[in-house]
């Protein structure tokens, strides 16, 4: 492996390799969407919904698309990151209502 970031062509001075996976693929949009829930301390107060949902509904689809084709682990974990994300979706969208 080169010491050479492909994004970039910078160095990778020390930096522990990415381990690239479905998994972390999901645990990044979920994060995304947490983002955009407001729920990160950077994000507070720049919660929006519409990207929220977007991505929610984008992890949705995943599942939709995967069903049949994923370890347990990895179902299981896109079933409570969607379980997750919709209930906090929905107290956000209920307490911006208020």
């Amino acid at each position: 492996m080169s010491d050479v970031s492909p994004t970039d062509g910078s160095p990778r001075e020390g930096k522990a390799e990415l381990q690239v996976s479905f998994a972390s693929f999901l645990v990044s949009l979920g994060r995304t969407a947490l983002e955009h829930l407001g729920d990160m301390p950077e994000t507070e107060s720049r919660a929006d919904l519409d990207l929220a949902r977007q991505t929610i509904d984008l992890l949705a689809i995943l599942q939709d698309k995967t069903k049949g084709n994923l370890d347990a682990e990895e179902a299981r974990l896109l079933e409570s990151m969607l379980y997750e994300l919709r209930m906090r979706y929905v107290k956000r969208a209920g307490a911006s209502k208020a």
